[in-house]
């Protein structure tokens, strides 16, 4: 495989784009990698995608990290700013929803 590192300029955010040599035909959903984002609040971030019908795929129980789903099926990495927030678990139950 050969990566590629794309950003507009130096220190900007970069996207990793990566090529696989071999013959292996990939479909909607079956990606080598994701991108990443980081977000000043990773619950209410949540919380919003979830108000939005978005479908989270690993919830963010440590503070600090999610995993949510769009709409072909590629995983999306969400990334706490800064330090972790404090854990909640659990972290979603309908009193919960909205109260970050």
């Amino acid at each position: 495989f050969s990566l590629y590192f794309l950003a507009t300029h130096e220190g900007a955010p970069e996207i990793e784009v990566t090529h696989n040599w071999d013959e292996r035909e990939y479909t909607n959903g079956d990606n080598f990698g994701h991108f990443a984002f980081r977000v000043d609040n990773i619950y209410a971030q949540c919380d919003t995608f979830i108000q939005a019908g978005i479908e989270i795929l690993r919830p963010p129980r440590d503070g600090h990290m999610a995993f949510v789903k769009d709409p072909n099926n590629i995983s999306i990495e969400l990334l706490q700013n800064g330090e972790d927030l404090e854990p909640i678990e659990p972290w979603i139950s309908m009193e919960n929803i909205g109260s970050w």
